[in-house]
């Protein structure tokens, strides 16, 4: 059921991530399309084998009047079953897949202390995005320039569906991590939890979920949902999520 209730809420009526971009029903494929620094991409698609490998080419057809590359977001129960190799078929790349996890807020452990001499600082302006990317930098890899792009456009025009903070160490950033609230539905997105290397294994990455756990509750929000990488999904596990689907990346040609 909560996997229904996930792709009725949070796929079929997403809503844009930034001003800048807008969500668009295409038949069957619920799709978002924005500029050069958004994300662009494929949310949700009902097709059927008679039906994909047209409805595929129509996306790929589309972004590239509008000069855009794209992701297509295939979750493990899309249909049809054979949706990702179709995909392939037309030139997409698959990134390495994730498990989209869930976790009703209530029933999670949310214990757990920092770290000594760490403290939390919200992330509300430019210089608070700058610490979060240093992080992500160490953390992940990688350019980030969607990301910050992101982060800044959210602070300016919608502040409060967005909690970032950053976990430091006197001056030093060590670990951050986001949260993107949903507002009409009853999930909140976590997102971007990271800790540099040498402040791993001492429960920074469990903290800063129980922190944003606890902030989604006193809003109303009754799930938390992950895209979780492999080194995540056992902590999430211990946490209390559940492990209701997978979803790979595919990329456009």
């Amino acid at each position: 059921m909560t996997l229904h209730i996930f792709d009725r809420q949070m796929r079929r009526g997403a809503k844009a991530d930034t001003s800048g971009a807008r969500v668009e029903r295409a038949g069957p494929v619920v799709r978002q399309v924005g500029g050069d620094d958004d994300w662009n991409g494929i949310l949700w698609s009902d097709l059927d084998a008679a039906g994909a490998d047209a409805a595929i080419a129509e996306q790929v057809a589309y972004f590239g009047r509008l000069g855009r590359t794209f992701e297509w977001k295939l979750y493990s129960h899309d249909q049809p079953a054979d949706l990702g190799e179709r995909l392939v078929r037309a030139g997409f790349t698959p990134e390495e897949p994730e498990t989209l996890m869930v976790g009703r807020i209530g029933e999670l452990h949310l214990d757990g202390e920092p770290p000594a001499g760490v403290r939390l600082r919200a992330v509300d302006d430019a210089a608070g995005v700058e610490l979060m990317m240093a992080v992500h930098a160490q953390a992940f890899g990688g350019d980030g320039s969607l990301v910050r792009h992101q982060l800044l456009a959210q602070l300016a025009e919608r502040p409060e569906e967005l909690v970032a903070v950053v976990a430091m160490a006197g001056e030093e950033p060590v670990s951050a991590a986001r949260m993107q609230l949903h507002p009409g539905t009853g999930f909140a997105s976590l997102w971007s939890g990271g800790t540099v290397a040498a402040w791993r294994g001492r429960g920074l990455y469990r903290w800063l979920v129980a922190h944003r756990a606890r902030l989604a509750a006193e809003r109303g929000y009754a799930y938390l949902q992950v895209d979780a990488a492999p080194t995540s999904r056992p902590i999430l596990a211990r946490l209390g999520f559940a492990a209701l689907a997978t979803t790979t990346p595919y990329l456009s040609p």
